[in-house]
């Protein structure tokens, strides 16, 4: 049997692409950034806070790393509309995707946070310098340092996660294939075509977060 691939009649549906792309790009820079936010947050609290924080924040972190996004997803669309509160599927997407960040990169920060000497925080108490201080001053950008590269990698699994986002009529990448291949039905070269962008997509991404953490977040000007 011959299959013949027509990757043209795809690649003329570029303004479809070129759109799928910008989302899974615009979602993936809010998500990150409130993700890791909501992450710090959270290992500070499992690491500084009282019983009762630890124990929520525990609880969300275990909750969220032990379901699959998906079913996070759904809930908070089709779910929370019960509860009077209707997002839209972007808005929904950008939610989901902070949420599940936010507790996995809550555990790597905490890792982080917790190899820092005992030493450097007797330090910044010996400077009058507040827990608050130390810990925005002292331990936390060592600690992003060392964990760096697990953030940009949980990341990259975020912005790969966010393909299921189309389920809920979201218009990125994976949504935008699905549109075309039911317009032309040359699925295989349109799923090629996802794949390839996909794969563009998270090398560029670890590169600048690399870029970023090295150049921007810690300073380092040269290696």
């Amino acid at each position: 049997m011959r299959v013949e691939l027509d990757f043209i009649a795809v690649l003329t549906q570029w303004p479809l692409l070129l759109t799928g792309v910008m989302w899974t790009v615009a979602l993936t820079a809010v998500s990150s950034v409130l993700g890791v936010l909501v992450g710090i947050v959270c290992a500070w609290t499992r690491t500084q806070g009282t019983p009762a924080t630890k124990l929520l924040v525990g609880a969300y972190v275990e909750l969220i790393r032990n379901t699959p996004f998906i079913v996070q997803l759904f809930f908070i669309f089709f779910g929370l509309p019960v509860a009077g509160v209707r997002l839209s599927p972007e808005w929904a997407s950008v939610l989901a995707m902070v949420i599940n960040l936010g507790a996995y990169s809550a555990e790597i920060v905490r890792a982080g946070i917790q190899s820092t000497p005992n030493g450097q925080i007797e330090a910044g108490l010996s400077l009058a310098l507040t827990r608050m201080q130390i810990f925005v001053h002292v331990v936390l950008p060592p600690a992003l340092q060392r964990v760096w590269p697990a953030l940009v990698s949980q990341i990259i699994i975020v912005m790969l996660g966010s393909a299921v986002c189309g389920q809920i009529a979201t218009e990125e990448l994976s949504y935008a294939t699905n549109l075309i291949q039911s317009r032309n039905f040359r699925a295989f070269e349109a799923f090629i075509v996802s794949t390839l962008l996909y794969l563009m997509l998270a090398i560029t991404l670890r590169g600048v977060l690399n870029w970023l953490g090295a150049r921007c977040l810690f300073g380092r000007r040269h290696g």
